[in-house]
């Protein structure tokens, strides 16, 4: 399969159904050139450099932006969970393929209770924190989740949340239904593991996103208003 191809269906947001489909005559271009999508910008806040040792949890599409980024003697860990890849064993081969073309990619299939590798300059998790809480994730155990990343990352490293924002207030109400988060109950979750707050960027905002629809309704899909925070492990 030729890489461009093969990013484009990694593209899909979040778990959205993998579906496959001929290859057409003239392949779209690699996601990380789409501008919506805001890829240097978001690398950039992240704060990944060469040499670093990155966790893309459930991973997708930065996943190989991220390995450009570290380099030759830097590590991507592409973790997709076992959870995710009963119900979408598809992202697993699309990892494998991504691995295969940039040896600098690990690709597992852990449970999400299992630890991160350790040593770890940043955890990244993309459009997927609010699936912790959703029932076939377990539902997750969120602060023992949030402890391990703690743990896996250097002191100094960075915990990099990306998701769908909910109406204030509605904490995890809408998880499971619109798949989107309170960015509050974000941060109080993150707070308590031992992380500071590190920083927010208004990158992928959209204030004309009003919260009330799924994030997959082709009238606010890849236009949902996001929220982009970063957390630090105390050094």
């Amino acid at each position: 399969m030729r890489i461009a191809t093969l990013f484009a269906l990694l593209a899909l947001p979040a778990f959205a159904a993998f579906a496959a489909a001929p290859e057409p005559a003239t392949p779209p271009a690699p996601p990380a050139l789409d501008p919506a999508w805001k890829v240097p910008e978001v690398i950039a806040f992240i704060g990944v450099k060469a040499g670093d040792r990155v966790a893309d949890v459930i991973a997708g599409r930065l996943t190989g932006s991220l390995a450009e980024a570290v380099g030759p003697k830097g590590k991507v860990y592409a973790v997709e969970t076992a959870e995710i890849v009963k119900s979408h064993p598809e992202a697993m081969e699309h990892m494998k393929g991504l691995a295969q073309a940039m040896p600098n990619v690990e690709v597992s299939a852990e449970p999400v209770s299992a630890p991160l590798p350790a040593g770890l300059d940043a955890v990244f998790i993309r459009q997927n924190y609010h699936d912790l809480y959703d029932k076939f994730m377990g539902p997750a155990d969120v602060p023992a989740f949030n402890r391990a990343v703690f743990a896996a990352l250097k002191p100094g490293g960075v915990y990099v949340v990306l998701d769908h924002a909910a109406t204030a207030g509605s904490g995890i109400a809408a998880t499971d239904t619109l798949h989107r988060i309170d960015p509050a109950r974000v941060k109080a979750d993150v707070l308590a593991a031992g992380f500071q707050f590190d920083g927010e960027s208004a990158l992928l905002a959209n204030k004309d996103d009003d919260h009330s629809r799924n994030v997959f309704d082709p009238s606010i899909r890849n236009h949902t208003d996001q929220f982009l925070y970063r957390f630090r492990k105390p050094k």
